[in-house]
């Protein structure tokens, strides 16, 4: 998916050694990959780019917060998330991502568009579970939670009434073992 230019990497000018990339990214990055998770995203990317004669090395390492839903009370919260992609560029005879540390452009390729391996690291930086930081300190009053606690497997437990037949047969097997 081709975004704009900005995440279009031109390396064939650069020298070799480090060069330093920084990228703002929003709630609209995302919507045009039709990820919409997020409700609002604010992230700063860092890739650190070396050029050497025969290969590419990209770190990429992001920091910030995405504004979610939690799975159990449905209610919106910033999630706080970092993550890291380390990436290899080679030159072959095709292009090959097959790895997904290695990526092979073909001999004469100048640029490279890296707003996909972006992409790939913040969603892989998503928890399985969001669970709004109010829940586990308690905090967060939500209709929600109060039916969730009134149909939790321990509160039906205490109120679970016996059958009078099984009571009748737990005293045959009590009185059996006296």
């Amino acid at each position: 998916m081709k975004l704009s230019n900005d995440f279009v990497l031109s390396f064939f000018g650069l020298k070799e050694g480090k060069h330093k990339f920084e990228y703002r990214i929003d709630k609209q990055f995302f919507e045009s990959y039709s990820f919409d998770e997020f409700l609002d995203a604010d992230f700063t990317i860092v890739l650190d780019f070396v050029k050497k004669s025969t290969l590419l090395e990209l770190y990429f390492t992001c920091e910030g917060k995405a504004t979610v839903t939690c799975d159990l009370s449905n209610e919106a919260f910033e999630l706080p998330m970092s993550g890291a992609l380390d990436l290899v560029v080679k030159f072959g005879e095709e292009y090959n991502d097959d790895n997904e540390e290695v990526l092979i452009l073909p001999h004469g390729e100048h640029q490279l568009d890296h707003s996909q391996f972006i992409y790939e690291m913040i969603v892989l930086a998503v928890p399985l579970k969001k669970i709004h930081p109010g829940i586990a300190d308690g905090s967060l009053k939500s209709d929600v939670l109060k039916k969730l606690d009134e149909l939790s497997p321990e509160k039906k437990k205490d109120k679970e009434e016996t059958d009078p037949r099984w009571d009748d047969l737990k005293k045959l097997l009590i009185d059996k073992n006296k």
